[in-house]
């Protein structure tokens, strides 16, 4: 088991502190205070369940197994398309699970009028939460004045939540970037806004939307946002390892984390921090637990049978080959894959390789006589 002093925090100091076990928005109860980012192309309802069930923990009392993500989220989904679609297809926009909850669906958009409509939709289709996409940097959103390209007008935004929030009773939330850029933060005064409106939580990843996803965020914004509002603050960015999560909390006091890239290259992040929490130690994925990982992920999209299944297992391939010896071959092999069938094929054949020269290496050298 890897220890809290072994290894440095990624470019951060490494103050010790406790992820909290619960956070409270609205009406749900999230516990633990960790929650899986929307992420566009990744957070299907596969992905989703699959990240709830890597992240089961079972307790070296009872046996009992809880997962250690706390909340899931929807890929963000037009508030426009959603609305506007025949009620028979609404459950394709935003499929899930029973055994998803307490899941919360992201809409982008810039009508407050079509926001609300269909924010009580996802209201409707039983969701936990419906939150509100101020983060996207994608220029294709930014055009359509939605995701971050609402960080300009803080009247509508103003005006989007009052009217979302008059429509529906289950909690209300926000992922927003710190501003458009360097010279325009308006973190702050949009977390008040957000509270004076009646809003259950903020969550703000904290970059500007010129920054993308480059360069280093600034976790002092999020404590800027966390000293103005009385609601619940979710600190986004940079949580690569248990440790930048602990210190994240220490230097922002914020009350829950949200993970996004870190997920698909490590799935099992959110049970780490639990490990974390408890010991001040994590452990690391063997080759049987990265073989797992892969198998089971690729399966799940063979059963849902979503279109683009392939396609999905190999936009996942560099995430899910990070830290495995010899990874370039696998990705080679699952690349060049024609089918379902034959990605799982070439799986079973690289890790079976593994074993056998495993195997092999660990055998006792044999004394020749000569």
């Amino acid at each position: 088991m890897r220890k809290y002093w072994d290894t440095p925090v990624s470019g951060r100091a490494a103050e010790p502190a406790a992820i909290p076990q619960s956070v409270q928005i609205g009406s749900v109860r999230i516990a633990p205070a960790t929650i899986l980012a929307p992420m566009a192309g990744v957070t299907d309802t596969v992905f989703r369940r699959f990240i709830r069930n890597a992240s089961f923990l079972h307790s070296a009392v009872d046996s009992a197994a809880s997962s250690t993500c706390g909340l899931i989220m929807t890929e963000f989904t037009s508030a426009d398309g959603l609305f506007r679609c025949r009620e028979s297809k609404r459950k394709r926009y935003l499929h899930f699970y029973q055994d998803e909850h307490p899941i919360s669906a992201q809409l982008f958009g810039s009508d407050a009028e079509i926001l609300a409509g269909a924010a009580k939709v996802v209201e409707e289709l039983g969701f936990d939460i419906v939150d509100l996409n101020l983060g996207c940097p994608a220029k294709r959103v930014v055009k359509c004045n939605g995701g971050s390209g609402l960080l300009r007008d803080l009247p509508r935004i103003r005006a989007i939540f009052e009217r979302v929030r008059a429509a529906v009773k289950i909690p209300f939330t926000v992922k927003f970037r710190a501003g458009w850029s360097e010279n325009e933060i308006v973190c702050a005064e949009l977390a008040r806004m957000a509270d004076d409106c009646g809003l259950n939580a903020v969550a703000l990843h904290a970059r500007t939307r010129e920054q993308g996803y480059s360069g280093n965020a600034r976790w002092e914004w999020i404590a800027a946002v966390k000293a103005g509002v009385k609601i619940p603050v979710i600190g986004n960015g940079d949580i690569r390892t248990p440790e930048d999560a602990a210190a994240m909390v220490a230097q922002t006091g914020c009350d829950a984390v949200m993970i996004g890239r870190t997920a698909p290259a490590n799935p099992w992040i959110f049970r780490q921090i639990a490990q974390f929490n408890a010991t001040g130690g994590y452990d690391q994925p063997s080759d049987e637990d990265r073989y797992w990982m892969i198998r089971t992920y690729f399966q799940m999209l063979i059963e849902e049978e979503l279109p683009g299944a392939v396609g999905k297992m190999k936009q996942f391939a560099a995430w899910f080959t990070h830290g495995i010896t010899g990874g370039a071959a696998l990705r080679k092999a699952i690349y060049e894959a024609k089918d379902a069938v034959q990605v799982l094929a070439n799986v079973e054949e690289f890790f079976e390789a593994k074993t056998n020269a495993t195997a092999v290496n660990a055998l006792p050298a044999v004394a020749v006589a000569g």
